[in-house]
C-alpha cells in the first residue's frame, strides 16, 4: 500500500511537470529606428540657377558655377530633413560678360560686400508622394527672409565608386526688393528694365558623408 501511494505520488509531480507552462519568453527587442543620413552637396552634378523678367516680354536666365552645402535625408521622414547651402555670387553667369560684371556691382549683388548668399532650412511639410515644401531662410545683401521651396524627390542610389547619392530638384521664388536689390530703369512705353520676381531653379544631388 506504501509503494502504491508513493507511485502515485511521484505521477502526479510528473503530470504536473509536463504540463507546466513553459516560462515566458522575454520580447523581443525594437529594431533600432533608421538614422538619417548627411548628404555633401556634389557640385559637378548639381546647379542653381535663376530666371528673371526683361524689359516685361522675356525672360534671361543664369546659374551660380560656385557654392557649397550639405542636406539631410530619410525617406518619408520630412521631420528630420535639413539643407543648407552657402553660394558665391561672384561666380553668377548669364553667358554675357558685360552683363555679369553688372551684376556683381552694387547696383545688384554686391559681391565685394557681400560674396555669399545663404540659405538654411527649418522644416518640411506637405509631403505627398515624391513632393513636399521645404522651408527656410535666405540671406543675401545682408537681409534674411523666409522663403519656401517646391521639392520633388529623386530618391536614393548607389554610385559605381561605392558611395550612396540622393537628390532633389527644387523650384521658388523670391522678390529681389524685399533684399534691398532694386536697380531699375523705367521703359519710354511703360513697365520696367528688370523684373522683381526672380525665380530660382535648382537640382541638388548629394554623396553620403562618410562617418
Amino acid at each position: 500500500m506504501k509503494n502504491l501511494t508513493l507511485v502515485l505520488f511521484s505521477s502526479l509531480l510528473l503530470s504536473a511537470a509536463l504540463h507546466a507552462a513553459p516560462p515566458s519568453a522575454k520580447p523581443a527587442a525594437k529594431p533600432a529606428p533608421a538614422a538619417a543620413v548627411v548628404y555633401d552637396i556634389d557640385p559637378q552634378h548639381s546647379s542653381v540657377g535663376f530666371s528673371v523678367r526683361h524689359m516685361t516680354v522675356s525672360k534671361v536666365r543664369g546659374r551660380f558655377t560656385q557654392f557649397t552645402g550639405d542636406f539631410v535625408y530619410l525617406k518619408g521622414k520630412p521631420a528630420l530633413w535639413k539643407a543648407q547651402a552657402a553660394i558665391d555670387t561672384m561666380s553668377v553667369d548669364t553667358d554675357i560678360e558685360a552683363r555679369d560684371k553688372h551684376l556683381r556691382s552694387a547696383d545688384f549683388f554686391n559681391c565685394d560686400k557681400f560674396p555669399q548668399m545663404v540659405f538654411k532650412s527649418t522644416k518640411a511639410t506637405d509631403l505627398k508622394g515624391e513632393k513636399a515644401k521645404l522651408h527656410g531662410e535666405l540671406t543675401l545683401l545682408g537681409v534674411t527672409k523666409p522663403v519656401v521651396l517646391d521639392l520633388e524627390i529623386g530618391g536614393e542610389a548607389k554610385d559605381p565608386w561605392g558611395g550612396e547619392r540622393a537628390g532633389f530638384s527644387a523650384h521658388g521664388k523670391i522678390n529681389r526688393k524685399d533684399f534691398g536689390m532694386v536697380w531699375n530703369k523705367t521703359l519710354d512705353a511703360g513697365g520696367v528694365m528688370v523684373g522683381e520676381d526672380v525665380e530660382l531653379f535648382l537640382e541638388v544631388e548629394g554623396v553620403r558623408r562618410k562617418s
